[in-house]
């Protein structure tokens, strides 16, 4: 326990950094403004209280009493626009610090304690509206809250890390309160620096309304796609982890049958639904899929599903497609809805980009299924591809316990894998096989091709910036794959948000229409969107070398896989 409070407080410490902490920083810096030196405190009181009520209760609330998140996400955004305001204007700070002196006569009307409770409800909203980029344990304990299975533990856990997030909170108002006080200038118009805090406040309040946060996070994190990435990684540890699955009885991926399923964690977006519950669906037979849209693995599997969808939703099957994204561009809503449209898919899908629902499964597999009976027992698992027939006759069994009629089978969808080439990542932190002359090194470099490639191996020509999960080409660049397989696919994306163009080659020569695969047109691929495309399709399985030329140098790749 003691390790887990140690950790939880940490974590909270470096939660002000997180992608997702940006955009309310401003309502943070806007504390250190103001006559009254006790605000900072009423901020963090405020914030500590807030939030470790809401983590642990708002599931419960919405249960009991039909409490929407969305709503009282709105409701504090236009408290924080109140004081805002207040700030534009101190008549009304003035006259709200007087009726709170009434309402509570312990706080006085004295210098000192001034903005102690004006602070504290913008921390009671700051706390709601708080959405911290979370690691393992604050997910465990969203999950325990989002199962009504929240322990004493789970609340000394969410007030240290309440607590360590004050820390950079505190130090952020009364180092921004000193840096002022310094500056004579802004020490004569202070009246005038606390109506532009008051206006940036509302801006933000403005911003949160709109949900242009959600999309400011995903604008940073598409250019800089490694901010952020190690902030959870001080409770990555194996001990962490395993204190964290005694603490949360989560489900170890493997020795998942007869178990109660945990619930999907609420706070990511739904597509072809609204937010379910599986105990709303109790008396059903629930198909939980864990999925990404730029796997290949996963996308193989999708049409057996959505046949599956289409024969059996009528008689109790629900199916739920939960997104754990595998790199940063996958937790943007909108190139998840246009993936979930594109792939044609019917069943509701939801969002874990904080992975709280793999987490609480204790998943570590693209693609997984998890198969609920009416009980809401897990009674099955599979994970990769194949074993559709078995999958789908526990499907029918578990159908016809809850009273269905399966009928018929579903239609087939056979595929066949001929890869031998492994999945194969191209940035720095999970590379392999890597065989250039020079070795690969984060940053721009140039790099030269080797006079072979080994098999399974691929190397870089010419100027490549290279990151922790992908690699950039100047234009011009040219990188060589010789692998083994039928089908050869690549994760890529636009990198300046421009199109950029590819040319594909195969053993030298410029990929032909019957070599060429569904996004390549007369050898050359247009790369659009941030998704998987596919680059070759040949008649029959065998060693081959793989050619791509970069004609932009507006292009990021990510992972190589084979079929």
């Amino acid at each position: 326990m003691l390790v887990l409070l140690i950790f939880s407080f940490m974590a909270g410490v470096v939660t002000v950094l997180s992608p997702c902490i940006l955009p309310v920083l401003p309502i943070i810096l806007a504390g250190a403004v103001g006559s009254g030196m006790r605000r900072p405190w009423g901020i963090v009181a405020g914030f500590v209280t807030s939030f470790t009520f809401f983590t642990l209760s708002l599931a419960t609330l919405a249960r009991w009493c039909g409490l929407s998140g969305d709503g009282l996400r709105m409701a504090s955004i236009i408290l924080l626009a109140l004081f805002g305001l207040f700030l534009c204007v101190p008549a009304l700070q003035l006259l709200f610090e007087k009726a709170a002196a009434r309402v509570l006569p312990q706080s006085g009307t004295s210098s000192k304690g001034q903005g102690f409770w004006s602070g504290v409800l913008v921390g009671v909203s700051l706390g709601v509206v708080w959405t911290p980029c979370v690691g393992p344990i604050m997910a465990a304990v969203i999950t325990l809250a989002a199962a009504s299975a929240v322990n004493a533990a789970a609340v000394f856990i969410t007030l240290a890390y309440a607590a360590g997030t004050s820390v950079p909170m505190l130090a952020i108002m009364f180092g921004g309160r000193r840096l002022l006080d310094r500056l004579p200038w802004i020490k004569a118009h202070a009246g005038a620096v606390q109506r532009v805090f008051g206006v940036v406040m509302i801006l933000v309040a403005l911003v949160l309304f709109k949900g242009y946060d959600r999309g400011f996070e995903a604008w940073i994190l598409a250019r800089f796609p490694s901010y952020g990435s190690g902030l959870t990684a001080i409770e990555n540890n194996d001990r962490v982890s395993k204190i964290l699955r005694g603490f949360t009885g989560g489900v170890p991926a493997g020795d998942a049958a007869e178990k109660m399923a945990p619930d999907l964690i609420a706070g990511g977006q739904w597509f072809n639904s609204p937010a379910l519950s599986l105990k709303d669906l109790r008396g059903k037979v629930v198909l939980i899929d864990f999925w990404t849209y730029t796997c290949i693995n996963c996308l193989r599997t999708l049409p057996v599903l959505k046949a599956w969808h289409e024969r059996y939703a009528r008689q109790g099957l629900v199916i739920i497609g939960v997104h754990t994204p595998e790199f940063a561009f996958e937790k943007n809503p909108d190139n998840v809805g246009k993936a979930v449209r594109d792939l044609g898919l019917k069943y509701p899908v939801v969002q874990d980009n904080t992975y709280a629902t793999w987490n609480a499964y204790g998943n570590r597999y693209w693609p997984a299924k998890y198969f609920i009976d009416k009980a809401g027992k897990i009674r099955g698992t599979h994970f990769g591809e194949g074993g559709e027939e078995e999958s789908e006759t526990l499907i029918r069994q578990l159908l016809a316990e809850a009273g269905g009629r399966p009928g018929a089978f579903a239609e087939k969808h056979d595929y066949v894998i001929s890869a031998n080439t492994p999945e194969t990542y191209l940035g720095l932190d999970r590379t392999e096989r890597f065989e250039s002359r020079e070795e690969l090194t984060k940053g721009a470099a140039r790099y030269s091709l080797p006079a072979m490639l080994p098999l399974d191996a691929y190397g870089y020509q010419g100027a490549w910036n290279v990151a922790d999960d992908h690699s950039s080409p100047e234009a011009g660049a040219e990188m060589d794959f010789h692998f083994s397989a039928r089908n050869v696919y690549l994760v890529m994306r636009p990198g300046k948000k421009v199109p950029g163009r590819v040319e594909v080659f195969i053993d030298g020569r410029l990929a032909g229409a019957a070599e060429q695969g569904a996004d390549v047109k007369d050898g050359y691929v247009a790369v659009k969107d941030d998704r998987l495309y596919h680059l070759l399709s040949l008649k029959e399985s065998g060693e081959h070398t793989l050619s791509l030329k970069f004609v932009d140098g507006s292009i990021d790749v990510f992972a190589f896989t084979f079929g």
